[in-house]
């Protein structure tokens, strides 16, 4: 009997391990979706031929089930050549009225496609795009992790080095 309660009591522990830690990756996910939708705006940032950073901010749709976020610009813009040399970015999200921010690495790929276009359009956006077709462009990012600082939900970083709550993708 003992050692059936032993097997019991070891088997929850495991159980209650794994799916806890899988409730809290879930759970940090959806405080990072939070955090962007209530940031509005992020800060793209990316880097020139002689590896200096340059930051923008940027008016992007919301991120999908992956984090893609998707982001329009002038295809004649500066950032355009910069992820065309180096895909490597970075999007940075901060929302001040809860204190927290999400930051997200990965790679920025532009995208010309026309039916793109046509889905990833704001109308907000007519008068910075006069011709759809040839003034207004697509960035696709796509992360390999994300950051999360969050004094709302207590997702502080760790006391000694500050290293945030992370998500790989």
């Amino acid at each position: 009997m003992m050692k059936f309660f032993i097997v019991y009591i070891a088997a929850f522990f495991l159980f209650s391990c794994h799916h806890s830690q899988e409730s809290i990756e879930k759970d940090v996910k959806g405080i990072a979706k939070e955090i962007m939708t209530n940031a509005k705006n992020c800060a793209l940032v990316t880097i020139d031929s002689l590896g200096v950073t340059h930051v923008r901010v940027m008016d992007p749709f919301l991120p999908d089930e992956n984090f893609t976020v998707w982001m329009a610009t002038n295809p004649k813009s500066l950032k355009i050549r910069q992820i065309q040399n180096n895909e490597t970015a970075t999007l940075f999200y901060f929302d001040q009225k809860t204190g927290s921010y999400v930051t997200l690495q990965g790679i920025a790929r532009i995208v010309n496609s026309q039916a793109k276009k046509d889905v990833f359009w704001k109308k907000e956006w007519k008068d910075f795009y006069k011709n759809r077709t040839t003034d207004y462009t697509l960035i696709r990012f796509r992360p390999n992790n994300a950051k999360i600082i969050s004094e709302k939900y207590q997702l502080l970083g760790d006391p000694i080095t500050w290293e945030p709550s992370s998500i790989e993708f």
